[in-house]
């Protein structure tokens, strides 16, 4: 699944940037993002760019404030009960995704790196960026790794940027997601409750 707006409730790229002060026109890029108007990996850069100067310490203070998705935890309990696999892959970054993954025993995660120097944020991304085909080519690789069918995925997302994997799995459930997302799912979900990917499963 994804992470931002799907397995917590908050975009961590917003939150940075309330941290930093340009809160406001980090909002307006992601909202443009999400919905498909702008090159995510462009638009990642520009907002990670506004970021430069921040220090470390604030990835403690944005995660306390985030909060899981009403469900997501029993989502995820519920699976695991069954012997599913859970992974995560993230257009957002690492430094919170790895809390994340820690709390929601999350069984495969993966996410964008922040370039840091002397304790504060350069405004750069290390390596590539974690893209609408990278999130693709993840789950591939994990159902891959773990012996799993194509026929036996399910994918969960919200933004434009989930459209390949959403399309890809046996299952793609758009989850409160934007108009082009709900088009590409074969499965929409209205209620910020993850718990109701359950019903689709049966």
């Amino acid at each position: 699944m994804d992470v931002d707006s799907t397995l917590i409730d908050e975009e961590v790229i917003d939150q940075l940037g309330d941290a930093a002060g340009v809160g406001e026109e980090i909002a307006k890029l992601t909202a443009r993002t999400m919905a498909g108007e702008l090159d995510f990996c462009e638009a990642l850069r520009a907002r990670v760019f506004l970021l430069e100067g921040l220090p470390v310490s604030v990835f403690d203070e944005v995660y306390r404030s985030l909060h899981f998705t009403n469900g997501a935890r029993e989502l995820i309990d519920a699976l695991h009960g069954h012997d599913w696999k859970i992974g995560a892959v993230s257009g957002g970054f690492l430094e919170i995704v790895n809390h994340l993954a820690d709390d929601a025993h999350l069984d495969h995660w993966l996410a964008n790196r922040l370039e840091i120097r002397d304790s504060r944020l350069t405004g750069r991304v290390l390596g590539d960026i974690v893209c609408r085909s990278t999130k693709l080519h993840a789950l591939e690789a994990w159902a891959r790794n773990e012996g799993i069918g194509m026929e036996q995925t399910v994918a969960v997302g919200d933004g434009a940027n989930d459209i390949p994997m959403i399309q890809a799995a046996a299952l793609g459930v758009a989850f409160c997601a934007k108009p082009k997302v709900q088009l590409a799912a074969h499965h929409s979900i209205h209620e910020r409750d993850l718990r109701l990917v359950l019903d689709l499963l049966d």
